[in-house]
């Protein structure tokens, strides 16, 4: 049995709250958090001039971080041109001497890994000590842009990276052409992947080395009394909801679509990203289609708790879908696109529906509005199922386990180093 005594943790990663985007930050936020309420001691490393090159405004939000917790927030005197060295050449470069410091200063017990992309690209996974893991949060081991999309107007069945590349107007990374990549995943000793179909697209891509499913969690302490349960006023009208990034690949203008033949409820919209501005544009004539903005995690329970489901209608191939279990924990069941890894959760805890077409979402939005028992069921199983999978005592129970099959995998390794040295 793996002791699950305090000891020391490092997390490598490119974003980290307030400096984020989205899911990976958030559960990276939270586990480093639990580790430390746990007595273990957090270090989390991040770069704040890769989240300026997207977003240059200072970010919002308040994100407490438990006194177990250090976060080192890496930044440049060269600015943007910091992450830039590190997309072209898969190296940490200008970072470098921060992050050989701060391995130098101490030896830690788990080398964790998360978003390294532009924080050290895979040049970085030689940096560390002790266990080493890696999270896929996103395809970018065997997708340049991340996320399987092809050349920015499709899935990605079968690769062209280089001229996917360019029709998403980015740089070649010329180190995916080099030997680089092929050298430094083997110093990772176990890869975590959130889903079932994530690990699947990794391996038909080529991926071999080991990896262990881990899904995301969220924590029972943002929902027991954060957001208790308040009854609506008598002239709100019912109302769907969307929480994400505001971009093409989310799906949000086929919601808008949608929401224009269909009137019973109101879509609320919950998020912020470069195509805020358009999908406003496309709903401007819609008065039941609202948009929110950002809307910061300790106001987001009261929205998902009255919302008559969560809706996801993502285009893409999502490796989790963290929404799903911020829904299903304040017991409102949750409606996906039948893509990637969105229905898995959906499917093990029966907390909802999968669609296909938009007559099969629209059947589903009906069911639960017209039924508010079928609602408060699949809500009910939603939320067993978040906390039997997805709350932190399990997640923490499989995240160690993780670490112990990690510590085999490397003793195994060095026995069959020195068997032919």
């Amino acid at each position: 049995m793996f002791d699950r005594s305090p000891r020391s943790f490092c997390m490598v990663t490119t974003f980290y709250p307030p400096y984020h985007f989205g899911g990976d930050a958030m559960y990276l936020y939270r586990l480093a958090n639990e580790l430390g309420r746990r007595g273990h001691r957090v270090t989390v490393a991040h770069c704040i001039d890769a989240y300026k090159v997207l977003h240059p405004k200072e970010p919002t939000g308040n994100f407490v971080n438990h006194p177990n917790v250090t976060v080192r927030r890496l930044k440049s005197r060269w600015g943007s041109l910091s992450p830039m060295v590190t997309y072209l050449t898969g190296r940490p470069g200008l970072k470098a001497p921060a992050l050989k410091a701060m391995f130098a200063q101490e030896r830690f017990d788990v080398t964790h890994f998360h978003n390294v992309s532009l924080i050290g690209g895979p040049a970085v996974l030689g940096y560390g000590s002790g266990v080493k893991l890696y999270t896929m949060h996103e395809h970018w081991l065997v997708c340049p842009m991340h996320v399987l999309w092809k050349n920015n107007r499709e899935l990605c069945v079968t690769p062209e990276c280089f001229k996917c590349t360019l029709a998403f107007r980015r740089p070649p990374q010329l180190w995916r052409y080099t030997g680089l990549l092929a050298r430094e995943l083997p110093k990772v000793d176990l890869f975590l992947s959130p889903s079932h179909f994530t690990e699947q697209q990794h391996r038909q891509r080529g991926f071999t080395l080991p990896i262990r499913q881990l899904p995301y969690f969220v924590p029972l302490s943002e929902t027991a009394a954060a957001d208790p349960p308040r009854a609506p006023a008598a002239a709100e009208r019912p109302y769907f909801l969307f929480v994400g990034r505001l971009e093409r690949i989310k799906g949000v203008s086929k919601l808008i679509e949608v929401f224009r033949r269909y009137q019973h409820a109101d879509l609320l919209v919950a998020g912020d990203g470069e195509s805020a501005a358009e999908f406003r544009q496309e709903a401007a004539d819609l008065p039941h289609v609202r948009f929110l903005g950002r809307v910061q995690p300790g106001d987001l329970g009261q929205l998902y708790r009255n919302a008559i489901a969560l809706l996801v209608p993502s285009l893409c191939y999502e490796t989790f879908g963290i929404i799903s279990l911020e829904a299903f924990a304040r017991r409102t069941p949750v409606i996906v696109h039948d893509l990637g890894a969105l229905p898995e959760c959906v499917q093990q805890s029966g907390g909802g529906f999968v669609y296909q077409t938009e007559e099969q979402l629209v059947e589903a939005m009906e069911q639960l509005r017209r039924n508010p028992e079928l609602r408060r069921e699949l809500g009910e199983r939603g939320y067993q199922g978040y906390l039997r999978w997805w709350s932190e005592d399990p997640h923490l129970e499989a995240y160690f386990d993780a670490i112990e099959e990690a510590r085999r995998l490397a003793r195994s390794r060095a026995e069959a180093y020195s068997l032919t040295a």
